[in-house]
């Protein structure tokens, strides 16, 4: 977050909390703050929250926090409309940072699954794609998860209230499973797990249960997401079995998408026309 930000934020900062194409999960793990709603509302003026008030407002704002990805004409044009009206622009999720599971899509026959799902699909305006909101305007910052994780909202929260840069460690799954004192699924045998290349946030829930890491916060920088595919096959899964596990939440962020790209796309779109 840069000082020019920082001077633009008020002492009780006008704050919008919109939505896009997804499923509002993180927009519940706000609300699911409990006893620390009422310390937001004290720091922050919300002024736009469609999910909570009927009170509404088209800006300006000091922040906005966007969950979902782009999927229409009408939310690409909004998206700007929404850039225009604040200095500071948080995305919030798999869906708003990496264009989320409906990303999937990209990979398949749009108008094949628009006629298989509406009635009348001549009716429907959708985009080709579902893309990450960083793919139309510029985004500030970034909070990873599907859902995102409630521990990082705040710290961003807080840092925005004191005018410091958010703490937000871009560590790997694997660090989170070492310091609860998680036995390894690869090591043990468990199953594939990505966890090696994606972003911590979570506290390793998955792993916690013996299940691998399914990626949700998408790949942490520097991801040697190729590397990992590789031992995955070495292992004797298939191309399309590895692909499989990259093609998850987060499958459209570039280092898993180039992944899934070059072992022949997800599962999803050899089927794409078979299931329509």
């Amino acid at each position: 977050m840069t000082g020019a930000v920082r001077a633009t934020i008020a002492s009780r900062p006008r704050l919008g909390i919109m939505k896009f194409a997804s499923c509002d999960g993180c927009q519940l793990t706000i609300l699911d703050l409990e006893d620390h709603l009422l310390d937001l509302l004290v720091r922050f003026d919300l002024v736009e929250f469609a999910e909570a008030s009927s009170y509404r407002s088209s800006g300006p704002f000091d922040i906005v926090l966007v969950e979902g990805s782009i999927s229409t004409p009408e939310q690409a044009e909004e998206i700007v409309r929404i850039r225009r009206e604040t200095p500071l622009l948080v995305t919030i999720g798999a869906c708003a940072t990496a264009g989320g599971i409906q990303a999937l899509r990209n990979w398949a026959d749009h108008d094949a699954y628009r006629a298989a799902v509406y009635a009348h699909p001549e009716y429907v305006e959708s985009l080709a794609t579902s893309t990450p909101i960083s793919d139309h305007v510029a985004v500030d910052a970034e909070l990873r998860g599907c859902p995102i994780d409630p521990g990082q909202l705040l710290e961003l929260l807080t840092a925005l209230t004191v005018g410091r840069r958010p703490q937000l460690p871009d560590e790997s799954v694997c660090l989170e499973c070492k310091r609860r004192g998680t036995v390894c699924v690869l090591v043990t045998g468990n199953g594939p797990c990505l966890g090696p290349v994606t972003h911590t946030g979570c506290g390793a829930l998955c792993p916690a249960y013996a299940r691998g890491c399914y990626g949700c916060f998408g790949p942490r920088e520097a991801a040697n997401a190729p590397s990992l595919a590789r031992w995955f096959g070495r292992d004797g899964r298939s191309d399309a079995d590895t692909a499989r596990l990259f093609s998850g939440f987060t499958a459209y962020a570039p280092p898993f998408r180039s992944v899934i790209d070059s072992l022949g796309g997800p599962p999803i779109a050899s089927h794409s026309g078979e299931d329509a």
